[in-house]
């Protein structure tokens, strides 16, 4: 036999041995016959023994052929860098590539050193080595090659750098690559999304002429990226083809927005069309099915898995359990959970969070514990997963435990757990223990920062969540909106708004969040003009059909008087929630409107929606602003006989209001008395409020004695009490109360009101002389009160060289608007104390000698002036 013929039989043998046998004894034994037969000194013949080696697994048998060969050529060193890059040893095949002479290194050689450091979460390396491949080239009479830069492509995706992703994308177009090669053009818009820079990658996706099936199926995930869900799936029914990929994509996409009707929907049309689901499709089904709560349909695809497949292996399994889960049926996730042949860490996981959804904690704990029990290796989510569970006093102790673990594992170094234990001392009220924890992470997130805002947030510390927020080295939507609601929370409403507009100039695209949270500021301050300007911006983007947004808008309009508008929108929801209705029952309720109250709570019935407390407060307010004692004594008995409600203190006061204002004052207290539980400060107010309207003054004194004993320091009260006594002729009594006040140390908040011209928001306060313009509204209001003296409808017991110095703040805003505002405008002004008799006889008289239209906001409750009249017809 020749020798051609013999080298012919071990290089099959040997082929044969590498690729499919993979047997150790048999690589060994056909070395052996090598050195036997003489050709052991053939370097084509070692080649592809060390070949052979490295793909059984034998590295060993490998590098010792490797290092007894003399006669290495650049298959040889490439091959044993191969089989080093391939098991992992990266450092040994950085040493081997370092004694490699330059002379003997090509394309393959680097590029085999990129893909290495690449495959083995080293981009950095990955990066650096393909540089000084750069650098060695213009030594050498061959370029790199294409491959070479889809390595470094992929590990510029991993590092996710759109500095570093232009120049090679501009390298790539100075050699000719991209225009000619197919992988080059996929790898470079895997590049651009891989760094979030979704725009370039659309940009480059529409250069190529002909985009491959891998381009499409990027482009789709980076399209719902970009645009969100609707537009992927607008580029998947443009791809000219699919593949099970395409669908895996689009349908992985619909379950990671929480569209999971959509994601099934796409579910159906690929069987349809005849593709086949892998564990990918089914993963993302199975968690659809578990964000929509859909138990009927995730048993029909267990049932199918069964029936289609041959096993069920721990990622499926995993994904049942979490379904069952997370639809409430622990049960049967624990038989699935059971059931399986081999359980993970994600299997484990899946089940101490359904667990721990339904708030059994204590059970969550204990699984925890057997899985520690079964030897199972703890990672990093099981560990967040737990911390979560830790999340409120009852397990703190437990929490602290489980931060001492993550401290001595070294998991303490993972931002997941890392931002778990923040969240977990945030919740248990230990902010200065989450402070702490935040500061020696080694690596933070924009989750880790946002946590920490919401800790200060919790706590009330705005200053320090606003400059935790502004040290953020980055920041996205969510942070923005964590914020931005804690400005709102905790009635910084202007800041908040500020903090919006900021928002906006950055170029942060908000979601329904920050117009819900935005709407609402607006709705605080009643700046109506601000209010419509971010309306505009929500149908804008599209979102201001969202029903969280819509509502938000009802509320808004309604607080600035524009109850016409916060119909029309209310009118315009398609799918009204319990929160659209009780928005628009207290739009009615607060402008006065109890009929309208009445007329949508019916209506409300009607559709099947169950009010809950919030509705009936709403209801029983309005009944108390028409007088209508008949209907709310209805509607306060059906509150428990017919829905189960339980009254609570607001349902007293509101009771206790309208009976009140009836002038039935002894129901009103016998309704107190009959309370099954302690009377707050509301109910008596209530009360005392109903007796300042009656001038009884006997039991204001009574309600008045108990909201000393609830130690209420609000001012109100005691000049209600002392108004009383003054009406009622007791003037030693006011001397006493007057004392009593200022023994007490109480002071009356001044009161303010407040309009909006021009944009900017005016305020004022009683006697106020600050304002650029105050002469000119003492000059106007002059005008008017002489003109309202004229009518013979109001005598001023205030000489007119002296009445500058009882103008209450109301009165100096209306005068304001009636110098700044158009005939044709209505004039709002808001005021965040109640208006006096006095003042609203005077208003009153306003809106007949101007012929204006005059809203007035006091607190909550509006009062529509026209031609004298308050359409509000509530009592003064």
């Amino acid at each position: 036999m020749s020798y051609m013929q013999v080298s012919q039989k071990f290089y099959d043998a040997f082929k044969l041995c590498g690729s499919s046998l993979k047997e150790p004894p048999i690589a060994r034994a056909l070395h052996a016959q090598l050195i036997l037969s003489g050709l052991d000194a053939s370097i084509f013949l070692l080649n592809n023994l060390l070949h052979m080696y490295s793909n059984c697994g034998l590295l060993h048998d490998a590098s010792r052929v490797f290092r007894e060969t003399h006669h290495r050529n650049t298959f040889t060193w490439n091959t044993m860098l191969h089989a080093f890059v391939d098991s992992g040893q990266v450092t040994q095949a950085q040493h081997l590539f370092d004694e490699m002479p330059h002379t003997l290194r090509d394309s393959v050689s680097w590029t085999t050193m990129i893909s290495g450091y690449c495959q083995n979460n080293l981009p950095t390396l990955s990066i650096n080595t393909f540089t000084s491949m750069l650098r060695h080239s213009n030594h050498q009479t061959q370029n790199p090659d294409p491959f070479s830069f889809t390595c470094a492509m992929k590990a510029c995706g991993c590092l996710a750098s759109t500095y570093l992703a232009l120049q090679l994308h501009a390298h790539v177009i100075k050699l000719d690559f991209f225009r000619t090669q197919t992988c080059i053009q996929n790898s470079c818009v895997d590049m651009y999304i891989k760094c979030g820079a979704m725009g370039l990658a659309e940009t480059v996706f529409l250069s190529i002429e002909s985009p491959s099936l891998f381009c499409w199926n990027s482009m789709v995930y980076g399209y719902s990226k970009l645009y969100g869900p609707s537009e992927a799936l607008h580029a998947f029914a443009r791809m000219p083809q699919r593949d099970c990929v395409s669908w895996n994509t689009l349908i992985s996409v619909f379950s990671q927005h929480g569209l999971g009707v959509e994601c099934l929907r796409m579910f159906v049309e690929m069987c349809n069309q005849g593709f086949r689901p892998n564990f990918m499709t089914y993963g993302s089904v199975f968690s659809a099915c578990a964000s929509v709560s859909d138990l009927e349909w995730g048993t029909h695809l267990h049932a199918r898995i069964l029936r289609m497949e041959h096993s069920v292996d721990a990622f499926l399994g995993s994904g049942m359990v979490d379904m069952y889960a997370k639809c409430g049926c622990l049960g049967l996730a624990k038989r699935v959970f059971d059931g399986l042949g081999e359980r993970n860490q994600v299997s484990w996981t899946c089940l101490i969070a359904g667990v721990a959804q339904v708030g059994l904690g204590e059970d969550a704990l204990a699984l925890f514990n057997q899985m520690r029990q079964a030897s199972v290796a703890l990672d990093d989510f099981t560990l967040a997963t737990v911390l979560g569970v830790c999340s409120s006093q009852d397990y703190a102790a437990t929490g602290e435990l489980l931060h001492g673990h993550a401290i001595k594992s070294g998991m303490d170094s993972s931002v997941a757990v890392g931002n778990a234990i923040i969240t977990m001392y945030a919740k248990c009220g230990s902010t200065e223990k989450a402070n702490l924890v935040f500061r020696l992470m080694p690596l933070r997130d924009t989750i880790s920062w946002t946590a920490m805002i919401t800790a200060f947030s919790q706590i009330g510390d705005i200053d320090r969540a606003r400059e935790c927020f502004d040290m953020m080295p980055e920041r996205n939507t969510i942070t923005w909106n964590s914020m931005l609601s804690t400005y709102i929370q905790h009635g910084f409403s202007e800041e908040g708004m500020k903090l919006y507009v900021l928002m906006r100039r950055k170029g942060v695209k908000p979601d329904w969040i920050t117009f819900t949270t935005s709407i609402r500021a607006c709705a605080d301050l009643a700046i109506i003009k601000l209010g419509m300007q971010v309306v505009s911006h929500a149908i804008k983007f599209g979102l201001s059909f969202d029903v969280s947004v819509a509502n938000s808008n009802v509320t808004m309009y309604s607080r600035c008087g524009q109850i016409k508008e916060a119909q029309k929108v209310f009118e315009s929801i398609h799918s009204k929630n319990l929160i659209s209705w009780n928005a628009m029952l207290a739009a009615f309720a607060q402008n006065g409107l109890g009929r309208k109250v009445i007329e949508t709570f019916e209506d409300m019935l009607k559709t099947e929606c169950k009010p809950d407390h919030i509705s009936y407060v709403a209801v029983l307010s309005g009944c108390s602003h028409m007088g209508l004692v008949v209907e709310g004594k209805h509607y306060f008995d059906s509150m428990t006989k017919v829905f189960g409600i339980s009254p609570t203190n607001e349902h007293f006061a509101c009771m206790v209001d309208l009976l009140g204002r009836a002038g039935l004052l002894d129901q009103a207290k016998n309704l107190v008395d009959g309370m099954p539980f302690e009377p707050n400060a509301t109910v008596w107010g209530a009360l005392l409020g109903a007796c300042r309207i009656h001038r009884d003054s006997r039991l204001a004194e009574t309600a008045m004695k108990k909201l000393i004993e609830l130690n209420v320091e609000d001012s109100g009260g005691y000049v209600l009490l002392a108004n009383i006594y003054a009406e009622s002729g007791e003037l030693e009594n006011v001397a006493d109360m007057r004392k009593l006040i200022k023994a007490k140390g109480i002071r009356k908040s001044p009161g303010c009101s407040w309009i909006e011209v021009d944009n900017r928001v005016h305020v004022f306060t009683v006697d106020d002389t600050s304002h650029p313009q105050i002469k000119e509204i003492y000059t106007k209001l002059e005008e008017m009160m002489k003109k309202i003296e004229d009518t013979g409808s109001y005598v001023s017991v205030i000489s007119s060289a002296h009445r500058n110095q009882k103008y209450h703040s109301e009165k100096l805003a209306f005068a304001f608007g009636l110098l700044s505002l158009p005939s044709w405008m209505p004039i709002h002004v808001m005021k965040n104390l109640r208006v006096c008799n006095d003042c609203h006889l005077v208003i009153k008289l306003l809106s007949l000698v101007t012929s204006r239209e005059l809203i007035m906001r006091d607190g909550y409750r509006f009062h529509h002036f026209k031609d004298g009249f308050c359409s509000c017809r509530d009592y003064w």
